[in-house]
């Protein structure tokens, strides 16, 4: 056994509507254009059902010398995309899910995710550092989502 589940949660709120925000989700090779300094890269690896970013697709993504593969496994327009980590970090089981609520003004995004670390007694500081990248692309998401543009001002990060 390399160690205990470890789980986070992050919350954010955009100007945006939940499509809005779910068409850049679902824009695997555009997340570099979002995401940006955090994504540097992006891209499909496989198309999914429905093309290019539904179940079953595979979307490459991060920054040199790490780029994750991860399988999209959920793909509901405007509520939910979730995907699983297959290789790129040093974990086993990660599932990620982002949802999407229409709240007044916008929408709420709730982004999540567990996995075990592959090397044990790695498991708090990993989910530390990932819960802090994944606060940073929801706030780069949110402001994107809301520009219109597929791009955020480096002052939202």
């Amino acid at each position: 056994m390399s160690g205990r589940r470890r789980a986070y949660v992050v919350t954010q709120v955009s100007a945006a509507t939940p499509s809005a925000v779910f068409d850049l989700l679902a824009d695997g090779a555009g997340w570099s254009r979002w995401a940006s300094p955090f994504i540097s890269r992006s891209w499909w690896e496989r198309e999914g059902t429905p093309p290019p970013g539904g179940v079953g697709a595979v979307r490459r993504a991060g920054r040199p010398p790490l780029i994750a593969r991860e399988e999209i496994v959920e793909h509901v327009p405007a509520r939910r995309h979730a995907y699983r980590i297959r290789s790129g970090l040093p974990v086993r089981d990660y599932l990620e899910t982002v949802d999407l609520t229409p709240v007044d003004g916008g929408t709420e995004i709730v982004w999540q995710g567990n996995f075990v670390p592959l090397v044990p007694g790695t498991g708090a500081i990993l989910a530390a550092v990932l819960k802090f990248f994944i606060t940073r692309l929801a706030r780069r998401l949110a402001g994107a989502a809301a520009a219109g543009s597929g791009t955020t001002p480096p002052t939202t990060a």
